[in-house]
């Protein structure tokens, strides 16, 4: 029975890790500043000494999809304006759920500085919930956000 259990969380979090994740430009719908999750000293924090700033946004429908991760950070254009990406699994849909008190970040010089955070995303097959780890690597020199699943 255990091991009934073992691998079929095993094969839920392949399934969760093989699933898209995008990065979507902050002129959409979703970055809208109603969308920062209340309350905004909880769900808003910063790194690399203020360079990139991080929210929680929560966009309310649709109800299995409504979180995202906005993220505002370098390189900053000619009229210092930074650059601006959320993180959702695609277009229209976010995540279920964000644990965003147990964000995390680690940097690294030769790739940038990675944020880490669990999420869970809509299973429409059984209804259910994933859980993941979002991790988005954050390079500031060229701008790029790269988004991917890790397996906790």
């Amino acid at each position: 029975m255990l091991r009934s259990l073992v691998i079929g969380a095993a094969l839920g979090l392949c399934a969760a890790a093989a699933q898209a994740q995008t990065v979507i430009d902050c002129n959409g719908w979703q970055g809208s500043a109603r969308n920062i999750a209340e309350p905004w000293e909880a769900n808003t924090t910063t790194f690399a000494n203020g360079a990139i700033r991080v929210a929680l946004l929560d966009t309310v429908e649709p109800a299995v999809g409504a979180f995202y991760l906005l993220i505002i950070h370098p390189p900053y254009d000619e009229l210092g304006t930074p650059d601006c990406g959320i993180v959702g699994m695609d277009e229209g849909m976010g995540f279920a759920n964000m644990d965003f008190g147990a964000l995390s970040a680690a940097y690294d010089p030769a790739t940038g500085l990675t944020l880490r955070v669990g999420v869970e995303m809509f299973a429409a097959a059984t209804g259910g919930f994933d859980p993941a780890i979002l991790a988005v690597t954050v390079n500031q020199s060229t701008g790029d956000l790269t988004p991917r699943f890790e397996i906790p």
